[in-house]
């Protein structure tokens, strides 16, 4: 496969993934965290083994290792971070972050992005170690595999990300004004699913929104719909599919039980299995440890 090459080894940290002797565990269960989901900030922590990366970096380097700490991860794993684009609430924490996990480590951390999300960066927020992440092509951390794909938004190559370790598959979506055949193909065969669900319309239209904002959520390239969030999980859930995440949610013009009526009729209408784990992600606290596990 064509991508940048594997993450540098480096010296696994403690946490609950890796042996006692600190050498990365054999395991092959992949763990998933969602730190921060929101306007405000997102980020989330993918591992397995003694592995791990996050996707986004919009909230302090100080809150993600509290927030890991807070789900049982303290110590896990950061070897890379990926961000999806350039808006703040994605990347406002990568500068420091990067000075951060570096001390950690004792070595420079990759932070990669698609070349027009590294050209957008703004100055302040632009972490050292920032290298270019080809749009559609894989890269390798650890046993993971992450394959990014191109999604509609107001800014510079944006990329959802779908990450891969064996025979399981996860992948996030958010910021994405309508979903478009690349997205449906690679949120196929999934066993996590995250998606945004960012607005329900009745919502937006009557709250405080100026019309011009109003009219950038709706559009094309601004955020989808609990509506149509759901079309969306309605065409790609699979009878694989365990956990279905409901990302980047409106405090202002959306509402957990909302999200999760549409999302349940979308699955009931899907061929998920009934037992499908939804779960509203949230702004200011993390997510479960969702664990993975091959059949």
């Amino acid at each position: 496969m064509i991508g940048g090459p594997p993450a540098p080894e480096g010296t696994p940290l403690p946490w609950p993934g890796a042996r006692e002797d600190g050498l990365p565990s054999n395991e092959t269960s992949l763990r998933v965290c969602v730190l921060a989901s929101g306007s405000k900030g997102n980020c989330t922590w993918i591992g397995v083994g003694g592995r791990g990366l996050l996707i986004d970096a919009g909230i302090s380097a100080r809150q993600v290792l509290e927030r890991l700490a807070a789900a049982g991860l303290e110590g896990a794993p950061i070897d890379a971070v990926l961000l999806t684009h350039e808006h703040r609430d994605h990347v406002q924490g990568a500068r420091v972050l990067a000075e951060r996990l570096t001390r950690r480590a004792g070595q420079p951390l990759d932070f990669w992005a698609t070349a027009g999300t590294c050209s957008g960066i703004p100055i302040g927020d632009r972490p050292a170690g920032l290298r270019t992440l080809p749009a559609e092509r894989p890269i390798h951390v650890g046993p993971m595999v992450i394959r990014p794909f191109s999604i509609l938004h107001d800014c510079n190559d944006p990329v959802g990300f779908r990450i891969e370790c064996g025979p399981l598959a996860m992948a996030i979506a958010t910021d994405l004004g309508r979903p478009t055949t690349v997205v449906e193909h690679f949120l196929s065969a999934l066993d996590l699913a995250l998606i945004e669900f960012n607005h329900d319309e009745e919502l937006l239209m009557e709250g405080r929104y100026p019309w011009w904002l109003k009219q950038r959520v709706r559009g094309s390239h601004g955020h989808l719909s609990n509506d149509q969030a759901a079309e969306l999980v309605e065409r790609v859930a699979s009878p694989r599919l365990r956990h279905l995440v409901l990302g980047h949610l409106s405090q202002e013009n959306n509402r957990p039980a909302r999200a999760q009526t549409a999302a349940l009729a979308a699955l009931r209408r899907s061929t998920a299995p009934r037992e499908v784990q939804v779960t509203a992600a949230s702004q200011d606290l993390p997510s479960p440890v969702f664990l993975l596990e091959a059949p």
